[in-house]
């Protein structure tokens, strides 16, 4: 272990040598067994079917889902999927490559920031402690335009930090790069590429006094290359499309942040629990290293800390102010409260450990407790009747508890209940060694991140995915079919390769559905039953509680041709 101290003590050596051996690390965990599991509904089988009908339709311009309209997102990660599928072909592991890709890059970047802010050391702990946050690398591996955006915003942010920095280099090339890559930002996920980077920059600068630095940003043939890279995508998609700009930009950003027209409401406070649980065990520190970086920001070399605390601060409490609120528009907060965090075991390392001890004693009883909680599952049945003997008024609640417990396998609670048991028992036997300490968590997480993506995502998929019905509706299905569904299928499109009719809560389809004459391919019960009488070969793909709703009202009654879970495959022939 002191070798170990040794080898990440600050230097300006090992460059290369530490970028390899982060890809060699962490592109296990990021790519193993990416193309293995099925498309997961919504999000997987919308971006995958998205580039493929791009592809088929030979237009980049205008998306489409299902071959309607699809408007609410710019087309950037479109374009990586479609490129990505004419290289490896038109599967699982094609359509996940950019997004997987993007989330190691981005723990190449948080090493590189790092090393540029503080020290080679802090680096490499920061890009370890990202790398092992499961929930990011979770995250990672689905089809997700946050997990692009994140990189972007990653190193557009770094890029200006590490130039502002350099203040003997005025023409530096990282000025353009952060404008190129914000640009880029926009292309993923529209104006909030730029609001955000804009917004910590302001406050960043206005905070430390140097909005003169403004004048060296090279602003002109920034925003050239901004524009340039930009622009071309949305004056292209208005002119081929009029109708583009109210809807992406009034009904996408405005309406999506001040009104719950998705249906995506949750508290203020939604996203402190999800930091907890996505960054664990990671996120005992957050509290104290924000406070560190605050109270130093005064200090020498204390402007880093409050960059990566604004960057944090800010992005956190515009997503917590919006209405719409989802688990991944967190991920661009995972880098800086990885060097954050990463910035004080450093100085742990050195023997400066005692500010840690508080949250170090509770993390290790609280993973000693998930543990425990993840091996008592084999006993869950005995301590749910253990408990209602205690809490008779809580008796029908810790029945509903034990009814609804994720469908997970023992071998399943046991593996990660044991990983947590003995992750707690090194935090608390380890407390006082740092290095012994860091490096024996790594490990931990290590394993676990590769146990989540063995036995837990597979598991989780399945439930999630309509690829088996969808394959055994393309094989039944002949070229005069029409293939249904009760609302919102997409990896059906994907599997099947063909348009698919859709009944029920159209969502994010009901504008597309609105251009023009769709009528035929969004029908509502009645016209879904009239089409089922006729001489049209028709297979379904719904809920069985919804089988059993139109079943009276089914003639001829239907055929079952297959079941997974819950969904269930009818034809009329």
């Amino acid at each position: 272990m002191n070798d170990l101290k040794e080898y990440y003590r600050p230097s300006d050596q090992g460059l290369l040598r530490d970028i390899l051996l982060l890809v060699l690390i962490f592109a296990i965990p990021f790519f193993i067994h990416l193309g293995d599991i099925p498309l997961m509904d919504p999000d997987e089988g919308r971006y995958a079917e998205i580039p493929r009908e791009m592809l088929e339709r030979a237009d980049f311009i205008t998306p489409t889902l299902n071959y309607v309209k699809y408007f609410e997102k710019p087309p950037l990660l479109y374009w990586l999927n479609a490129a990505s599928i004419e290289i490896f072909g038109e599967n699982e592991f094609a359509v996940r490559f950019p997004s997987a890709l993007c989330g190691l890059l981005t723990v190449l970047a948080t090493y590189l920031i790092a090393r540029r802010l503080y020290d080679r050391r802090t680096a490499m702990i920061s890009s370890f402690i990202l790398g092992t946050s499961t929930g990011f690398l979770i995250q990672s591996r689905i089809i997700l335009t946050d997990t692009l955006l994140t990189f972007c915003i990653v190193v557009s942010l770094g890029s200006f930090i590490v130039a502002s920095k350099r203040e003997g280099r005025r023409k530096s090339p990282l000025w353009l790069l952060f404008y190129f890559f914000s640009a880029l930002a926009v292309l993923a996920k529209g104006l909030i590429g730029i609001l955000l980077p804009g917004m910590i920059i302001f406050a960043y600068l206005l905070l430390t006094r140097k909005l003169d630095m403004l004048a060296r940003m090279r602003i002109l043939p920034g925003i050239l290359i901004f524009l340039a890279v930009s622009a071309p995508w949305f004056v292209a998609v208005t002119m081929a499309n009029p109708e583009f700009p109210g809807f992406f930009f009034i009904h996408e950003h405005f309406q999506r942040f001040t009104s719950n027209v998705h249906s995506r409401y949750q508290p203020f406070w939604f996203f402190v629990p999800v930091l907890a649980v996505t960054m664990l065990p990671w996120s005992f520190f957050i509290p104290g290293a924000l406070g560190r970086a605050w109270r130093n920001r005064n200090h020498e070399n204390g402007e880093a800390g409050l960059y990566l605390f604004l960057w944090f601060i800010l992005v956190f409490l515009f997503f917590s102010v919006s209405v719409s609120k989802l688990v991944p528009y967190m991920l661009p907060v995972f880098p800086p409260l990885a060097i954050l965090i990463a910035s004080r075991f450093s100085r742990a390392v050195d023997g400066r450990h005692d500010e840690l001890i508080p949250a170090l004693l509770t993390l290790g009883l609280t993973l000693i407790a998930l543990g425990l909680a993840g091996v008592g599952y084999l006993f869950l049945p005995e301590i749910t009747r253990f408990l209602s003997g205690i809490f008779p008024l809580q008796e029908k609640s810790l029945r509903h508890f034990q009814q609804n417990i994720p469908e997970l396998s023992l071998m399943i609670f046991m593996t990660l209940g044991l990983n947590f048991l003995f992750q707690g028992i090194v935090v608390l036997a380890s407390f006082r060694n740092p290095v012994r300490m860091l490096a024996l968590i790594s490990i931990c997480l290590y394993a676990l991140e590769l146990s989540v993506v063995e036995m837990v995502m597979p598991v989780i998929a399945d439930k999630e995915s309509r690829r088996g019905l969808a394959l055994k509706a393309k094989s039944a299905a002949s070229a005069d079919s029409v293939i249904a569904t009760f609302g919102l299928m997409q990896g059906v499109s994907w599997y099947t390769g063909r348009r698919v009719l859709v009944t029920g809560k159209l969502d994010e389809l009901e504008f597309g559905s609105r251009q023009g004459n769709q009528s035929a391919w969004f029908p509502d019960r009645q016209a879904l039953l009239k089409a089922w009488g006729t001489a049209t070969p028709m297979l379904i793909i719904l809920k069985k509680g919804e089988l059993d709703d139109l079943l009276p009202d089914l003639h001829p009654s239907p055929r079952v041709l297959g079941e997974s879970g819950r969904q269930v495959l009818i034809s009329n022939k």
